[in-house]
């Protein structure tokens, strides 16, 4: 069949649909039978999915001319995803083309919810398609014979690169890749992307590292202007001094008006706390939306995820309050409005969002931004400029990540083992192992085969064994089962499941927020409240509870920071708003107006060239707040070396707090602020010593070092019943960073913790580009009579600590009532 036969066939079946095929995926199809590998960049609800599933489904007709009554089992093509809730979407769409042309092709999905049943039927005889997830596609890897199944693989695509990059899991597909590639002659590699900057490198780090499969690929952008329009919900009543309390819930009644006049609304949350708190207030002001409106997070259960999905798509919810577990893919074509609760803190996530709505080609998405405080306003405008101008943030790849090779390489030596010449290449060519060094190599093998040089009187830690041609392997059945229930790079804290006493499954739950519980103690989850009974075998069992106050669980996941483009964007916001620019001012940056004055009454709002401090007394002590706009984590790595540079001139000690704009030190005693400036404490020399003296580095590495210590095979999370409390785990890996730490500190994974502290919690390179402008601007000063607006939420923040929300509530009314006194 010639190539335009080909098309012909794919146009007509877009016709039955009433589509039209785009340019974009006709290239994508084109270079794909033309045995290419490729990167698609597409806007969400685009039609991604058949710029691939169709010319995969064109080039096995084309390869068997008699497909309609001959069909050649076995597995053609691999299609991954982040998310297992996208894995039915996917399906349903794939199932469509494959069964109208008649193809007799088969779709099966395998991820952590597949039934060990259906997983025995894939392992005697895999489907055409399989949709799987990228710890599912490394357990498939780990079984034995896997080189016969993949043989005739032609396609592998990974969907939503841009959220696989830049995580641990996306290195674990290069992996995967790299060992495809050799096991499969005739693989086609290709990636889809939305919402990304850095491209060329998304396309680089998937393919490979000056790869043949690079030479010979294709970065497709498809040419759709998705229209996005942001509305910003702008109180009639706006306090002078913000804070971050009440989570926006006293614009509630804003949100309903917008709720009743759309068919469905999704309200996204950036925690699920949050989440849990809205959908709670809502129902309570409102109960005519019971029965009406649902919750989505990460931690329900799976069946009441699945449920609710349906119920959009059947139109038959009109509210889901929900976290970034609907961010991707998921294709909810009848979903009208999005309203973005309090700051995304990122441009991409805030596009993701946004394209929810209108999720189909050519139609406009709306978004409604609703400030959790007044000074969030500000990113609204700033959003409003990132659409105008397509501004996307960039994803930064892991390089060197050793206990995600080790975990792989244990995979390869559960299954069929490995010789280390043939692999070492196969891992060199990859981008995340580019510049490993053969010293390095021999380290790694020495380490799964005798443990480390610390722990080789330990058989637990040699887990593979030398055969005599040289092959790597398992041996040991207990190791094998041990390895291939920790296979994954999510580590979160332990997790609980919630259930009723009388049986009946609610969701999940971080062991750390139910241990400040005792007995009795009621809190809020999946919408109910819920009292503490006992804790018994990683299961907390709860009564419902009509008691009307209760504890919101918090997740470890909930702080999100500022990304650098969004900061950017704040920053440039900011300086419009100053009274001595002209500049044309937003409508969000008129409602603010009032805080503008009265902060330059006090104070001033920086220019472009201008870094502010603002001190000033208060009964706690001696404030000074300094306003570099750079998002949470660089200001608590700033907060910490600038505390312990002051600490150095004269003897003092302080208490840093912290959000997204800046950060204070609070002490007993009054800094002299012109020494600061003078000693020039900003300086970008020794940035990196002084951050390691200044924030214990090390206690922060040692918490990092305990993933490593899982994702890399040397702590056992446990069995699936028995599954170790995390503080066991946190002793397990403790006692060997101890260890490592006093008699190996050249241990690779050892280092690999202060190297991701440094690089991923701490954004090191971040806070070096913060220094290097705060030493390019003029330093502005402010000796300040009181609080003023910019400073309020931060010491507000601090606060919250401390006391009750009741408590912290009537504390803040007599703050504002003393600032608000002329």
């Amino acid at each position: 069949m010639t190539q335009k036969e080909l098309f012909d066939i794919a146009e007509s079946w877009f016709e039955q649909q009433q589509w039209r095929s785009f340019p974009f995926q006709k290239q994508s199809w084109k270079a794909f039978l033309q045995g290419k590998n490729g990167l698609l960049n597409a806007p969400t609800g685009s039609g991604k999915t058949y710029s691939l599933w169709v010319p995969i489904v064109l080039n096995y007709i084309k390869d068997n001319p008699d497909y309609q009554t001959k069909h050649k089992k076995g597995l053609k093509a691999i299609w991954i995803t982040p998310l297992r809730a996208l894995s039915q979407e996917i399906k349903q769409a794939t199932e469509r083309f494959a069964e109208d042309l008649n193809t007799q092709l088969t779709i099966g999905i395998r991820t952590g919810d597949t039934s060990q049943k259906e997983r025995a039927a894939q392992k005697r005889s895999m489907p055409d398609l399989l949709i799987t997830t990228p710890e599912s596609l490394q357990l498939l890897l780990a079984s034995k014979g896997y080189d016969k199944t993949f043989k005739d693989c032609t396609a592998i695509v990974i969907d939503e690169w841009h959220e696989l990059l830049g995580t641990k899991r996306g290195v674990q597909i290069e992996l995967a890749l790299s060992r495809l590639k050799t096991v499969s002659s005739k693989l086609r590699i290709w990636g889809i992307s939305a919402t990304i900057g850095n491209l060329e490198q998304a396309r680089e780090v998937l393919l490979g590292h000056q790869s043949d499969a690079l030479q010979n690929s294709v970065l497709i952008k498809a040419n759709i202007k998705k229209k996005i329009k942001v509305k910003s919900i702008i109180p009639k009543e706006m306090e002078t001094f913000p804070w971050r309390g009440h989570l926006g819930i006293h614009l509630l009644d804003a949100v309903v008006p917008i709720i009743k006049k759309s068919k469905t609304t999704l309200l996204f949350t950036n925690t699920r706390s949050q989440c849990e708190i809205w959908f709670q207030k809502i129902l309570q002001k409102y109960p005519e939306f019971a029965g009406e409106m649902a919750m989505h997070h990460g931690s329900i259960n799976k069946e009441t995820r699945l449920w609710v999905e349906q119920a959009i798509r059947n139109e038959s919810l009109k509210a889901v309050v929900c976290t970034s577990s609907l961010d991707l893919g998921v294709d909810f074509a009848p979903v009208e409005t999005i309203i973005q609760i309090g700051g995304p803190k990122g441009v991409a996530r805030f596009l993701q969002r946004a394209g929810r709505s209108g999720h189909q080609p050519g139609k406009t998405s709306v978004i409604y931004f609703l400030p959790t405080h007044a000074i969030e306003l500000i990113e609204a405008s700033a959003l409003q400029q990132a659409v105008k101008h397509n501004t996307v943030e960039d994803r930064i790849p892991y390089l060197n990540s050793y206990d995600v090779l080790i975990q792989y390489l244990t995979t390869l030596a559960v299954s069929d083992g490995f010789y280390p010449k043939e692999i070492y290449h196969e891992i060199k060519s990859t981008f995340c192992y580019q510049a490993i060094s053969e010293d390095d190599w021999r380290w790694i093998l020495n380490f799964i085969t005798i443990g480390s040089q610390s722990l080789q009187s330990y058989d637990e830690y040699k887990k593979v064994e030398i055969l005599e041609d040289g092959l790597f392997k398992v041996n040991n059945r207990g190791i094998a089962m041990r390895h291939r229930l920790q296979i994954g790079t999510i580590v979160s804290d332990a997790v609980l499941t919630v259930k009723y006493l009388k049986g009946g499954y609610i969701g999940s739950i971080e062991e750390w927020f139910i241990s400040k519980l005792k007995p009795g103690d009621v809190f809020t989850f999946a919408g109910r409240n819920l009292e503490l009974v006992r804790i018994k075998e990683m299961k907390v069992l709860v009564r419902k509870s009509s008691k009307k106050t209760s504890k919101v669980p918090s997740w470890m996941g909930g702080r999100l920071t500022l990304t650098s483009q969004m900061s950017e964007l704040l920053r440039k916001e900011l300086y419009k708003a100053s009274s001595k620019t002209g500049e044309k001012k937003s409508l969000e940056l008129k409602a603010l107006s009032h805080i503008f004055e009265k902060q330059e009454e006090e104070s001033i709002i920086p220019g472009s060239d201008e870094f502010l401090i603002e001190t000033f007394k208060t009964r706690e002590g001696y404030h000074a707040i300094f306003y570099p706009f750079e998002g949470r984590f660089v200001h608590e790595a700033l907060g910490s070396i600038l505390a312990y540079r002051i600490s150095l001139l004269f003897p003092i000690s302080f208490s840093i707090a912290f959000n997204d704009y800046g950060f204070e030190l609070l002490s007993d005693q009054e800094i002299d602020m012109q020494q600061v400036i003078d000693n020039n404490l900003f300086a970008i020399d020794h940035m990196h010593s002084d951050l390691q003296k200044s924030l214990n580095a090390t206690e922060m590495a040692r918490r990092k070092f305990r993933d490593i210590a899982v994702i890399s095979g040397m702590v056992f999370t446990g069995y699936p019943d028995k599954i170790l409390k995390s503080k066991h785990l946190q002793s397990s890996s403790q006692l060997l960073f101890n260890v490592f730490r006093d008699y190996e500190p050249e241990n690779l994974l050892y280092q690999q913790a202060f190297i991701e502290t440094f690089e991923h919690q701490l954004e090191e390179g971040r806070l070096q580009k913060a220094l290097e402008r705060i030493e390019n601007q003029s330093i502005v000063w402010k000796s300040c009579k009181k609080a003023t607006p910019f400073s309020f939420p931060i010491i507000t923040d601090r606060l919250r600590e401390k006391l009750s929300s009741e408590k912290l509530e009537d504390r803040i009314k007599k703050m504002v009532a003393l600032l608000s006194k002329k």
